[in-house]
Parts: structure tokens; C-alpha cells; sequence
């Protein structure tokens, strides 16, 4: 999610999809190699992938490898801990001071102002070494919304901080060169976001927002020290020139090759209680298949530790499970992952998709059974029947599309369309993706629809086509999957809703309605949603906006997930973090003889 996207979400079954960011619950499965009696310093951690990072970049990151990546060398002012045993979705300051309190005086009264306090000590690996600053903080919520690569979340918080939206729109229409994006963010001033002092940084909202910590936990708002304003936002040369302020500071970064971290020496552990840091050099090789690095985990060789972008191939999960390995986690989440979206503007079929019976119809046609099966089955990928997981506020159990081929070519005859032809993207190098892809295609060919696919690699699937409008627009798809989990926990229906089925506002790459749906009346209800002044308000809201989105049938889900992931044998403290859909790479060791 978040990573996720968000950001976005890495599972086995599919191979990391994007994320808003998180998932809730779950802890680690402990065993051989995930507990041992005393921390081992050094060695090199090796992480073994199929795919790359969104960007390399905190303020713009929205995928769960992307959350994953900047865990090492980038903080926020608030995140998730990595403690065995917990579930690891309550934030904890990390640049802060302290959570604010209306007791501590860090919410104001009336709920609109948070007062929130850097930590000293916190510094940039520049030279020379820095502290991390109010101002800094102030910069780095600015970047969110240059006009090259903004933020995919903007819509969760567009219109919550006081004068967001209007520095947004006009930094929409600033030229896309690093000096005119500087000019911009330097001289044109952000009101919800002020630096008080040195340390101090000061949000004002538009109205109170009891979700507003835990929002703050997204790597969108990290703080950006004023070297960034020399490169383009979400460039390669910035993703290997951003100052850091964790543990590891990025050596050197080869897109969809490979990625390289070390010590960074300006980071003081007495600064941050998150992360131990205890290995020397962390390297992720991005060209593994799926399947050959399950192998490499499980026999212990030396330079496999750890996954990055990718689960084990869902074929290899009963079995894993069935003998209770002790490296595999299966942790909770809190998302839809994976979905079928629908391109609701694909010019295909003389616009067959706009057309609401037909998209209904198409649902009709889908096996849910036969899809969760083929990714890893029922006991990881338990069915999800509507937009929110039921462990999100507002989540009410409705089914309106059980399977039945006759409805679907019912409905396919009236609206005029009895034979389709649809084109489906997905990653051919994830065997979930590609499986899914097949059992779909099989479903709608009952039901009169052809669907021819169209393959990408993992590193293209969103930059290149989900996050690009005009492809959409163009009909180079009609059909594909993503998959969404909140960017924090509970109370986190807007984190659904606003990014994916709010119209404009939520489309790419802005949001990521990749399908571009919109509907007046869904609308209405999610702005009526997000101003509840009570719990049970805002349930009930969310809810009639959960069903009014199935009714419009804009896309089809499958399953509020269980994600597995893998680790070696030689690993230690492996412990699930579900903001990044991993282990935290910041908090494991290696056995003494085994260090990469």
C-alpha cells in the first residue's frame, strides 16, 4: 500500500501489487529462524526480487516495496514498530517527540491544530551532517504535489490540510524543470503546514480528524532537506543523490536491477528507538524469478535472505502450510488484494464498458472460487464480496454478484452486447498474476466474452500503464488487477474510497482510480462520509457508499488477504510489519557463520 500503493500490496498470490500502504494485524510466525537468544551485529542482508520501487523517492512512494525501500534509509515522524508479538499497527513517534495529546498539548481544543516536536539529533548524511528541521518537514509535504509525479494519496488528504489543495492546483501549472519546482515551493507559502521553529512544526486542518496521527505515518510525509530541489521529483538521479536520515543511506540504485544500502554514518541509534539496524550492508537483487527465490530461502544459500517484491509462488503455499514451516508468516491485512479493475473509458467494443449492465454482467461471469484458489486458496486468500475488508469501519457483508453465467449473458444481451472482446493486463512474471489472468479468461468465455491478454513486467505494470490516464483512454486495456490496502487502521474507509472511487479527484496519477469511474452520486456520499461528526455516522455512510460503488460495478473484488512471506533459515527476528507487507530489514540478524 500503505505501499500502498500504498500503497500498494505485496502477496504471494500476486506479487506485489500496489498499496496505499498497510494492512492490520498480524505478527510473526516464530521458529528456527526467526527467534535467537542474543543479537548478532554485521554481515550483509541479501534480498532476492522479480521487481523494482515505485520511485525512490518518500515524498511520491505509493507501493509496499516502495514503504519497504525507504524503511532502511528514510523516517517519518511517525511509523510502525517491528515488536515480536505484536500487531504492529499502533504508530509510535519516530522524528517526533512524542504522540500528540490534546493532554500534552499537541491537538489543540477544537481538534484542527497539531503541534508536533523533531527530534534533536536527527540528521541528514550531508556534508556536513545536519539536523533534520521544521523546515525540512514543511518542504517535504510541498513535494507531494509537484507537478511532475504527485503523490497517489493526495485525495486522502487534499482537503484536510488547511490550503493543501490550492498550492496543489497551482503547482500543477508550474513548468516541470527542478528551478521553476524550487521557485515554487520556496516562495509560494503551504498555511496547513508551518515551521514554528527549528524542531517545530505546526499542522492546521480544516476540521478534526482522530485519524490524523496515524496519516501522518505515510512516507508522504517525510521531511525533504533543500539538496532534492536540485533534481526532478521521482527521477533516477535523485533516487541515487536523496540525503538520508535512517540507519542506511542508498549507495547506488539501478532500476529494475538492483539496490544497494550501507551504514549511514550521520544516523545516531540513541535518535531512533524503531530500527537496530543491526546488519552492515543490505543488497536487493531485483532479477530473480518468483520461483527460484523460494528455492534459494529454503536451502539456506548464503546470498538468499530475505524477499523483496514477491511472496512464495502460491502452488508451493498448502504445502508450507500444511507442514507448519517455521519461516513462513501468513500475516492479517486490511485490503482488497487483488481486484479485477474495469476500464470504465476503454473505447473497446464501442464503449461496451461504460455501460453498466455490462460491467455488471462481467461480475456475473467471474468465479471468485476458482480465482482464490489458484492464488493459494481459502485459507490465505479468505473471499471479500464488497469495497471495504471487514476489519475497516463501515464494512457491511453484501454479495451482489454471486456467480451465475445465465445472469451474465442476461444482462450482456440487454445492454446490446452478447460477444466481447477484452483485453486483459497483467504481470507475466508473477505466477499469481499470470494464474488469475488464465482463470478469468476461462470464466468469461461461458459467458460469450473473449479476453486476450496483454503481458507486462513487474517494473512497467503501474508507471507505464495503470498510472497513465491516456492508456487507459487509448483501450490498451479493459480489464486488469491491483490490489489496495488502507494507509492506516480502524477508522480507514476514506483511505479507500477517496484514492479510488471519488472521480476526478482520484484519478492517476493523482489517485488510483486506474479506471477512471465516476459518479456523482458515490461522490456525494463520500464527502458526507468523510464530515461524520460520530463512529456510527460514519459507518453507516461509508456503507451506502460501499454499496453504491457495487452497484456501479467499476471493478470486481476477491479478497481481503492473508500475506505470506518467506524468510532463510539463518535469519533471526523476523518480525511482520504490515505497513510494508515484509519483515522489517531493519530489525533482523543473521547467524554469525551465514552473514551474506
Amino acid at each position: 500500500m500503505a505501499r500502498r500503493r500504498l500503497a500498494a500490496v505485496s502477496l504471494a498470490a500476486v506479487a506485489t501489487l500496489m498499496l496505499a500502504a498497510c494492512s492490520s494485524g498480524g505478527g510473526s510466525t516464530t521458529g528456527s529462524g526467526s527467534t535467537a537468544a542474543t543479537p548478532v551485529t554485521g554481515g550483509t542482508l541479501n534480498m532476492l526480487g522479480a521487481g523494482d520501487v515505485d520511485y525512490m523517492d518518500p515524498n511520491l512512494s505509493y507501493y509496499s516495496v516502495g514503504y519497504l525501500n525507504l524503511r532502511m534509509w528514510s523516517r517519518q515522524l511517525f511509523t510502525y514498530p517491528a515488536d515480536p508479538g505484536s500487531d504492529n499497527t499502533k504508530p509510535v513517534a519516530d522524528l517526533a517527540t512524542e504522540i500528540p495529546t490534546t493532554d500534552n498539548g499537541g491537538i489543540s481544543a477544537d481538534g484542527k491544530t497539531y503541534t508536533i516536536h523533531i527530534r534533536p539529533g536527527a540528521q541528514w548524511n550531508t556534508t556536513p551532517a545536519r539536523q533534520v528541521t521544521a523546515e525540512d518537514m514543511v518542504r517535504g509535504v510541498k513535494r507531494t504535489a509537484n507537478p511532475v509525479q504527485p503523490f497517489g494519496g493526495i485525495p486522502d488528504f487534499a482537503n484536510l490540510i488547511v490550503g493543501y489543495k490550492a498550492f496543489a492546483d497551482g503547482f500543477a501549472k508550474v513548468a516541470k524543470t527542478p528551478a521553476a519546482i524550487q521557485e515554487y515551493i520556496d516562495k509560494t507559502p503551504l498555511p496547513g503546514v508551518v515551521a514554528k521553529d527549528q524542531t517545530t512544526v505546526e499542522f492546521h486542518l480544516t476540521q478534526p480528524a482522530t485519524y490524523f496521527v496515524d496519516m501522518l505515518t505515510l512516507p508522504a510525509f517525510s521531511p525533504a532537506p533543500v539538496e532534492v530541489l536540485k533534481y526532478l521529483p521521482a527521477s533516477t538521479e535523485l533516487g541515487n543523490n536523496f540525503p538520508s536520515d535512517g540507519p542506511y543511506k542508498v549507495d547506488s540504485w539501478v532500476p529494475t536491477k538492483s539496490i544497494s544500502y550501507s551504514r549511514n554514518p550521520a544516523w545516531n541509534a540513541s535518535t531512533d528507538t524503531v530500527r537496530k539496524a543491526y546488519v552492515d550492508k543490505i543488497l536487493v537483487n531485483e532479477t530473480v524469478s518468483q520461483d527460484s527465490i523460494q528455492q534459494q530461502l529454503q536451502t539456506g544459500t548464503p546470498s538468499a535472505d530475505l524477499e523483496f517484491d514477491v511472496g512464495p509462488p502460491p502452488s508451493q503455499l498448502p504445502a508450507l502450510i500444511a507442514k507448519k514451516d517455521p519461516n513462513l508468516n501468513l500475516g492479517m491485512t486490511a485490503s482488497s488484494n487483488p481486484y479485477v479493475i474495469y476500464n470504465t473509458v476503454s473505447p473497446n467494443n464501442n464503449k461496451a464498458l461504460a455501460n453498466v449492465k455490462v460491467r455488471q454482467a462481467i461480475s456475473y461471469a467471474i468465479n471468485r472460487a476458482n480465482i482464490l484458489q489458484v492464488l493459494g486458496g481459502p485459507t490465505v486468500n479468505p473471499p471479500l464480496t464488497h469495497v471495504l475488508p471487514d476489519n475497516i469501519t463501515g464494512s457491511k457483508q453484501i454479495d451482489p454478484y454471486p456467480y451465475n453465467v445465465d445472469k451474465a449473458k442476461q444482462l450482456l444481451a440487454e445492454a446490446g452486447y452478447p460477444h466481447l472482446t477484452l483485453k486483459f493486463l497483467y504481470r507475466n512474471a508473477s505466477e499469481g498474476s499470470s494464474k488469475a489472468f488464465q482463470t478469468i479468461q476461462q470464466d468469461l468465455s461461458k459467458a460469450g466474452i473473449t479476453v486476450e491478454g496483454v503481458p507486462s513486467p513487474n517494473a512497467d505494470f503501474y508507471v507505464k500503464y495503470l498510472q497513465v490516464p491516456t492508456v487507459a483512454q487509448r483501450g490498451v486495456w479493459d480489464l486488469s488487477l491491483a490490489g489496495w490496502g488502507a494507509d492506516w487502521y480502524g477508522n480507514a474507509a476514506l483511505s479507500f474510497f477517496n484514492p479510488l472511487f471519488s472521480g476526478e479527484p482520484s484519478y492517476p496519477p493523482i489517485g488510483s482510480n486506474f479506471g477512471l469511474y465516476n459518479s456523482p452520486t458515490t461522490n456525494a456520499l463520500i464527502e458526507q462520509a468523510a464530515k461524520a461528526t460520530s463512529a456510527d455516522q460514519a459507518a453507516d455512510l461509508w456503507a451506502k457508499a460501499d454499496a453504491q460503488v457495487m452497484a456501479d460495478a467499476p471493478f470486481y473484488p476477491l479478497t481481503n488477504p492473508k500475506n505470506a512471506n518467506y524468510h532463510a533459515p539463518q535469519v533471526h527476528n523476523a518480525v511482520y510489519v504490515p505497513a510494508m507487507q515484509m519483515f522489517d530489514p531493519t530489525n533482523v540478524w543473521l547467524d554469525k557463520d551465514k552473514q551474506g
